[in-house]
C-alpha cells in the first residue's frame, strides 16, 4: 500500500510538472520594463498601456504560432541597480524580447544583461547615444538620440531666440547630464554659458541653486532632466521672480510637468520632442484606441506600441523566437508602424526621426519651431 501511494505521488508530481511546462509553452512572453512606481511612474504606465493595446490586437488574431502573447512587466523604479535586477528576472522568466527601459541610466546596464542572453531589447525612450554605441547587436531604439535633440535645442536657442547668455542645469543622470552636455557642445562659441551645474534628482527645494542662477542674469535656462524636477524648477524660478524662459527636452514634455509647475509658471516653457503624432495619418487608429481605453495619450505610448509591434512582427516573419535570428531580422526589415516607416541602422537606431521645439501655452503643448 505504501509503495502504491509513493508511486501515485511521483506520478502526480510528474504529471503536474508536465502540465506546468505545457502551459508555459502555450504562451509567448514579452517584457515591458520601466519605472512603474515612484515620481516618474506615469512614464512606465504609458509604456505598458501602449504595449497592452498591441498585444490585445495580436491575441485577437490568434497570437503568434497559435500561441497567446503574455506581458511580463518589470518595475525598475528609475534605478540602474533595480533595472539590472529586472533584466535578469526577464531573462529567467523566458521573455523573447523586451520593450524598455525608459531612463538611459537604466537601459544601458540592463542592455548588458539582455545582450549576454541574446534577448532583443527595443527602448521607446532612452536617448543617450552610448546605449547603441557599444556594439551590442540586440539593442534598438525607436526614438531619436540626444545628439540629434541637443543640436535642435541649441540651434533653436541660438538662431530663433538669439540668446547670448545661457544657464545650463541637469539632474546628474546619464540622460540629463548627457543631454545638457550635448546642448552645450552644439551652442558653439557664440553663446556664453554663465552657469553650469547639477541638481539632485528627487530633491524638492531648488531655490538656492535658482538664486545663484538668477544672479548671472541668463536670457535662457536649459535643463536636462525629467518632469518632476523640471516642474519644480520652473515653479520655484517664478516664485523668486526669475523671468528667463526654460528650455528642456523629451523627458519633460508630459502633462505632469504642467501639473507640478502650474499653468501660469509653465507658460512659455520650450521643450524639444518629435512632431505631433496626431498629425500622422498612420497613428490615427492607435490614438483613437488609446484614448478610448486610457485617456490622454502619453508622450511615449505610441513609441512603446510600435516597439512591441516591431518585435512581434520580426518573430512572426522569422518563424522562431530564437534570439539571434530575431535580432538579425530586426536589423534587416523595414516596418510600417503607427509612426510611419521605421528601419534600424547597423547600430540599432532609427534611420530618421526629426525633432521639433514645442511651447507650453494655456496648460497645453503646441508645436512651435521646426529646424
Amino acid at each position: 500500500m505504501k509503495r502504491w501511494m509513493v508511486f501515485l505521488g511521483v506520478f502526480l508530481s510528474f504529471t503536474l510538472l508536465a502540465l506546468g511546462c505545457s502551459k508555459k509553452e502555450e504562451v509567448i512572453r514579452v517584457g515591458v520594463a520601466a519605472q512603474m512606481t515612484g515620481a516618474e511612474a506615469k512614464m512606465g504606465s504609458d509604456f505598458k498601456n501602449g504595449v497592452s493595446i498591441a498585444v490585445e490586437e495580436w491575441n485577437s488574431k490568434g497570437g503568434i504560432f497559435g500561441k497567446k502573447i503574455e506581458i511580463i512587466a518589470g518595475d525598475d523604479q528609475a534605478d540602474p541597480k533595480q533595472a539590472v535586477a529586472v533584466a535578469n528576472k526577464m531573462v529567467n522568466d523566458g521573455v523573447v524580447g523586451v520593450v524598455g527601459h525608459f531612463n538611459s541610466s537604466c537601459s544601458i546596464p540592463a542592455s548588458d544583461v539582455y545582450g549576454r542572453a541574446n534577448v532583443p531589447m527595443i527602448t521607446p525612450a532612452s536617448t543617450n547615444p552610448l546605449l547603441t554605441g557599444r556594439g551590442l547587436r540586440g539593442v534598438f531604439r525607436v526614438c531619436g538620440t540626444d545628439e540629434q535633440q541637443g543640436k535642435v535645442a541649441a540651434d533653436f536657442a541660438r538662431t530663433r531666440l538669439n540668446v547670448k547668455k545661457v544657464a545650463v542645469l541637469h539632474d546628474k543622470t546619464t540622460y540629463g547630464q548627457g543631454f545638457a552636455d550635448l546642448f552645450r557642445k552644439h551652442l558653439g562659441d557664440g553663446v556664453e554659458i554663465v552657469y553650469y551645474g547639477g541638481i539632485a534628482k528627487g530633491d524638492k527645494d531648488f531655490k538656492p541653486v535658482l538664486t545663484a542662477v538668477r544672479e548671472k542674469r541668463p536670457e535662457l535656462v536649459f535643463f536636462g532632466g525629467i518632469y518632476p524636477e523640471t516642474g519644480l524648477l520652473v515653479k520655484q524660478a517664478r516664485e523668486i521672480n526669475m523671468t528667463a524662459p526654460f528650455l528642456s527636452g523629451d523627458g519633460s514634455i508630459d502633462p505632469k510637468f504642467v501639473e507640478i509647475a502650474g499653468d501660469k509658471a509653465a507658460e512659455g516653457t520650450y521643450l524639444t520632442f518629435s512632431p505631433d503624432p496626431h498629425a500622422i495619418p498612420t497613428a490615427k487608429e492607435f490614438i483613437g484606441k488609446y484614448k478610448a481605453k486610457y485617456g490622454e495619450l502619453g508622450p511615449y505610448s505610441i513609441y512603446a506600441y510600435d516597439a512591441i509591434n516591431i518585435l512581434l512582427t520580426a518573430i512572426r516573419e522569422t518563424g522562431t523566437t530564437e534570439g539571434k535570428a530575431v535580432i538579425e531580422k530586426l536589423h534587416s526589415m523595414e516596418f510600417a508602424g503607427a509612426l510611419g516607416k521605421l528601419k534600424f541602422t547597423e547600430k540599432g537606431d532609427v534611420s530618421q526621426l526629426p525633432y521639433v521645439v514645442w511651447i507650453t501655452r494655456n496648460g497645453k503643448f503646441e508645436e512651435y519651431w521646426k529646424p
